[in-house]
Parts: C-alpha cells; structure tokens; sequence
C-alpha cells in the first residue's frame, strides 16, 4: 500500500493550530516547522492571523494550494465537519490527533463511524483518531505533538500506544538511536497495523521495524501482511495485555490452557515477527538489527578479558540453544604466538585482564576468518591497565567491514561515555550485560531461520467427509446446543477419517449387553448426555467390563449416578465402546481464536495436561513442517522418539490426526473446539487411535440457526 500522502506530502495543512504554546495544535505546528519541512505548511486557525510566521486560513477551503495531508486537532464534536470539508478540499490524507472517539463509549464511537464515512466517501485514508501522530524523519515531516524529532536512521516504529511512542522515542533521542519513521495508531479506525507495515515492506530506507501491539484488526490479513515483510526486514515485536484471556472457550483443555497471548505468539511464528518480551529487550533487537548482518548460523565466539562474565556469556548462549565452537587448529596455533602463555584458546577466548587493544584485534580478525564462527560477542571490565578507547576503535573498525555480527558487551560504562560513542559510531550495539548480547544473537539467529524457511508451503490436501459433519453440527444448531455428545463427535472424528474404537450407543439394559457381545470385550462404558462434558467427574465412565451381565449392570449403575450427582441432565444413552491397548497419551485439540482463527494445540495427554502443561500451539492452516514442529518442542516428543530401548511411536500418524482436525476447523466455522484426549500412540507404523473426543460449537452459530 502507498501511503505517500504521510510520509513524502509536499503539502500539510494543522487544522487546529493554536496560537497558545502549551496545546497540542501549536505543538504539531511548532514541530513542523522547526523540523525543516521543505514543503508548503498551512496553519489552520479561524481566529488568528499569523502563526510562527505563516499566514492562517479560517478553513482547509481557503487555501488556494492542494493540501496532500491535514492533521486534526480540534474538539471531538466538530471533526466530522472539518474532515468533511478536507474531503471537498481533495486532501489525500488525514491524522486525527483528536480525542473522545471510540474509546471513550458508544457516543465516541458514533463520531468515529461517521468520520470514517466521510473518508471512504472521499477517498481519503485516516491516521487515528486519538493518536501521537507521525514523523517521515527523512521528509523531515514531524506530524505530532512529541517533544523532539529522532535523527536519521534505519529503524521505524509503529507503537498502538501514544504513552509509550513517546517514551520510544525519548530513548532513540537520548541514546542517539535514528530512525526513519514513527506511527502513532491510535483507534485505527481506517489505517491499521497491518496498512503501515505493508507500507514499509518498499521503504527502501527501513532496515527493521518495531511493533509495540496491545492487538489487532483483521487479524489474518495482519498475518499475511507481515509475513511478507519480514522476508525483506525484520519486525520486532513486543505484545502488551498478556494475561487478557482472549479465547473464552473453557470446555476443553485446549480451550482452557490458551488465551490471547498464546494466540499472539502463534500470530507472530506464524507472519515470522520476532517477539520482545520486554522494552528492554525490544530496544537491544531493534538497535542490533538495525546495525548488524544476520548470522549465518548459530555458532558464537566470545572474546572477554574477564573469566566470570565469559562464563556467564557462555552459560547464557549454551541456555539459549547456542553453540560455542572452538576455532579451527591452525588459527588457534597462530595465536598462540602472539597470546601469553596464560591466556585461554577455547571459547570464550580469554586475552587476560591486562589485554590492550592490539591483543583484541588477533582475537577478533581470527573469529573473523573463522568458517568455524558466525557472530561475536565481545566482552571488555575496565582494568586499570585497559586503553578502553582504544579496544572500542578496534571494534568499531571490525565492525564496519564485518559480513558477521559484532555484540559488544562493554560493561561499567555510562551511555554518554566516549568509549560507548566510539562503538556506536562503528554501528556495534552495546549492552551492559553479556546475557543481554547472547539473547540478541539468539534472536538474530532465529530471524536466519526465518529467511531461510520456505517463502510458501503447501499445506496438504486433506480429504473430509464435509456433507456428514455439516449434517451433525445442523442437527446440534437445530437442537439449539453448544456441546456436541460423545457419539456425535466420535461421528465427526470417523467423517474426518481419525481412527477411533469401535462403540455404538445403548439405550437399554438390554442393549448395553447385546452391544458389548457385538463389540467384543472389554469394553469401556460411558455415559451420554449433551449436559455433561467431564464424565469421568460424576463418576460417567466405567472401564474393563468383560461379560454380558457385567455390561448390563454397568448400564444401571451409570445412569443411577448421574441422575443421582445432575438430576436435570438429559440423558441419551451410554456409549459402549471398544477397549484398546494403552499407548503414549497425548493431546490434539483445535480452539477457534476470535482474531487468527484456528489455534491448534498438542502435547502429552491424559489426566495430567493441566498440570504438566507440556503442549505447543501454531495456527491454521498447517503444515506438515509445523505440526512435526509443535511435537518436536515439547518434551513428549522425547517419550515418543523412545527412552531407554524402547521403541519410537508413530509419530507420523500423530502429524495424519492433526493435520485432519485443522482441516475439520477450517472448513466449519461453526465448530469452536475440537479435542482429541486422549490420543492412544502406538509404535512406529501401528497407527493411534482416539479414545475420547470432544467438539463444541460457537454461541455465533446458534445465533444464526
């Protein structure tokens, strides 16, 4: 999407533009100016006639020029009328600074819907409203009430939180941090995440872009949007609300162990976005990736002139899933020529605590030369006997040709000393710790995976039986239920063609017996009841029945504790099915996320998932890749590979079952949880088999039954 109208206008008018210094129309204004914006600037104020120099217009219709873009900072009440008149001015593009909009209530959001009719009718795109503004550093356009413009750089930023933009940019002026532009969201009533990230992919001068996200519109257009700018630039992201449990779904234990942070970090794996947990983190990624070139690999050599934080450089790589090389025989024998004796040759590489700069430089050109290492994290504790300046010109020098990346990790310095300017001068980021330098490689390693990954992967072709399941989920609707019963949702497993025991339902004493003869024993008994989703709770399941005369009491005995423990259930049956060998129990399940869609989830099964808590989650559609993905990051995967002589399960049938039910979830809408737990896994070509599933539909389906 082209958005030149904000970021290259060549005309601005500031609808609101205050005579008095202390509002925000004077602020944008004053800003404006002073930033040195080359274009034509038209302060719009009825009551003045001069504003810093500048003639005022009593409206956007007075000017005789065109006006590319207008940024609003009036009343809330009076927006609509003056976005109306830009509409007939031609203006291209509006910021609304303005508060009082949708976040403030329903009144608020009556404003908004009509000022974002008055856009769509003509043709105009909206920034806002309730927004910091926007600065395009390199048109020198400072289109917000912030205190100071950031110099040129390569990063830009894109922040759904005017506070906390502030502060971003705060820290990029105070550390001397440029950037190239920076969005402030607000409401997106028009404009979105999504829009200004499309509009950035073609930046030429953005070399990465942070994210600050509380959440999103049209979230699978975000997905895809951001999938394909991050083949081109990496997008930092750092996700607030995380404890928000924005998937409501409590039926089931996928349901119940995801929320809306598991769905945003699903999200971000999914459009390849690297997510920030902190702000501090979020700064270190930005400023690295904005200066450095992406590993090649995940092989790190550190250079310290201190044993402890060596150590804890290289505990924090090696936690990281880091590899700490040694440098091939021939280099490191050359070194040792000119290292004393004492120095250390491994990795870390110890130069001693009496290393000058020269001793830094055969360290750091024999890392360089290296095919053994793709990034370096070099450690510097001020001695009394260290030329400090000195070592950071080496590093700067390195890090200006270097095709892999150079983390120093400086540490007892002040932000504002010279020697951390002479390594931001070099364009080598510095960190106070060297964990700190160690989450960043490992940050930028992953991003090199991502580049690497497969731009598009076919997701497999999974045959359903659609006709059946739509017929089961119609009768539920009909029924006007949420909760499919065990039966109905063995259907749907059969119609998807998962493996499942033989069962059937009784609905008589008598039929329990002839069922269970049928099936052949032992066989398990369940009650059937669409009011009761734990059966094993009320004492619903009976296990291991092996005679006819056992079958039938058990029929009795099931029904006589449920109308004892939920006497208003209604009861439609006991479902009488096969009993099969026990295998590794894990879980499959699917819940529907209101924003991304399908969520599918897997990890190891049975009674224990809510404590345990061993799952992986990724969103639909899936791939092969990603499935065996979420199994291999969890620690079942070990059990299902085979511990102590034992024989590796078939995982490849695990990898049939979920790519099914992601194809059941993305086919119907309607369903929003499908559960498989658990999922009896047999050894490696014997299959698996579902011995109890679960399925509920949306309250939006019933509605629109």
């Amino acid at each position: 999407m082209k958005l030149n109208a904000f970021f290259n206008p060549k005309s601005i008018a500031v609808i609101g533009a205050s005579r008095e210094p202390q509002k925000v129309g004077h602020r944008i204004f004053r800003n404006l100016v002073e930033s040195g914006f080359q274009g034509d600037l038209y302060p719009i104020n009825p009551n003045a006639n001069k504003l810093l120099g500048f003639k005022c217009y009593k409206s956007v219709l007075d000017v005789s020029g065109n006006i590319d873009l207008a940024v609003i900072a009036v009343p809330a009440r009076i927006v609509p009328l003056v976005v109306e008149e830009c509409g007939l001015k031609g203006v291209k593009g509006v910021v609304i600074i303005s508060a009082g909009f949708s976040e403030v209530g329903r009144e608020g959001a009556r404003l908004e819907h009509e000022v974002i009719s008055i856009c769509r009718k003509y043709g105009m795109r909206m920034q806002g409203p309730n927004c910091l503004g926007l600065i395009s550093v390199q048109s020198r356009v400072n289109a917000s009430f912030a205190p100071a413009m950031p110099l040129p750089g390569n990063i830009a930023f894109i922040s759904q939180s005017g506070a906390l933009g502030s502060t971003i940019l705060n820290w990029a002026i105070r550390n001397e941090i440029g950037f190239t532009k920076f969005i402030s969201l607000g409401n997106e009533a028009d404009l979105n995440a999504a829009d200004f990230l499309e509009a950035l992919e073609k930046d030429e001068e953005t070399k990465v872009i942070g994210l600050y996200i509380e959440g999103v519109k049209e979230g699978k257009r975000f997905i895809k949007v951001a999938r394909k700018v991050t083949r081109k630039k990496p997008i930092i992201a750092i996700k607030a609300g995380t404890t928000d449990a924005g998937i409501k779904a409590v039926s089931s234990h996928t349901g119940s162990l995801a929320g809306s942070d598991t769905a945003f970090s699903a999200a971000f794996r999914k459009a390849g976005i690297i997510r920030a947990n902190t702000l501090e983190d979020l700064f270190n990624l930005v400023l690295a990736f904005g200066s450095q070139p992406i590993p090649k690999g995940k092989r790190i050599l550190i250079v310290t002139n201190g044993g402890g934080p060596g150590i804890l450089a290289a505990d924090a790589c090696e936690k990281m899933g880091l590899e700490l090389p040694l440098l091939e025989y021939e280099i490191r024998e050359k070194l040792r020529g000119y290292m004393p004796p004492h120095a250390s040759l491994n990795n870390p590489l110890d130069v001693l605590g009496d290393a000058d700069e020269n001793r830094y430089r055969l360290a750091l050109e024999a890392g360089l030369k290296s095919n053994n290492v793709d990034g370096i994290i070099v450690i510097l504790t001020p001695q009394a006997v260290t030329p400090c300046k000195e070592v950071a010109e080496v590093v700067a020098e390195l890090g200006k040709i270097s095709s892999k990346p150079i983390i120093a990790s400086f540490m007892g310095f002040e932000e504002t000393s010279d020697v951390i300017k002479i390594l931001k001068m070099g364009r080598v980021p510095n960190y106070a710790f060297p964990e700190a330098a160690a989450f960043v490689l490992k940050s930028m390693y992953d991003y090199s995976l991502i580049l690497g990954s497969p731009i598009r992967e076919s997701v497999p072709k999974v045959k359903i039986d659609e006709d059946k399941i739509k017929k089961i989920i119609e009768k539920v609707k009909s029924e006007r239920r949420l909760n499919l019963t065990i039966d109905e949702a063995i259907k749907i497993a059969k119609a998807a063609s998962i493996p499942v025991p033989r069962a059937a339902i009784a609905k008589s004493k008598r039929e329990a017996g002839e069922l269970a003869e049928a099936i052949g024993y032992p066989v398990a008994m369940k009650i059937v009841s669409p009011d009761i989703l734990h059966k094993t709770d009320i004492g619903g399941v009976i296990l291991g029945v092996k005679s006819r005369r056992e079958a039938e009491e058990s029929y009795d005995a099931l029904l006589r504790r449920t109308r004892l423990t939920m006497p208003g259930a209604k009861i439609v049956g006991v479902l009488v099915q096969k009993m099969v060998p026990a295998g590794r129990e894990v879980i499959v399940g699917a819940v529907r996320d209101r924003q991304f869609g399908p969520l599918m989830m897997f990890g190891l099964g049975g009674i224990y998932v809510d404590f345990l808590k061993d799952v992986s989650y990724r969103l639909c559609p899936l791939t092969r890749r990603e499935a065996a993905g979420m199994i291999e990051e969890t620690k079942a995967y070990v059990l299902l590979r085979g511990v102590r002589g034992e024989p590796p399960s078939d995982i490849d049938a695990i990898i049939d079952v979920m790519l099914r039910i992601a194809q059941v979830m993305i086919s119907f809408e309607e369903i929003a949880e499908m559960e498989i737990n658990p999922l009896f896994v047999y050894e490696s070509g014997e299959g698996c088999l579902g011995v109890d599933i679960r399925v509920t539909i949306t309250h939006k389906s019933i509605s629109q039954s």
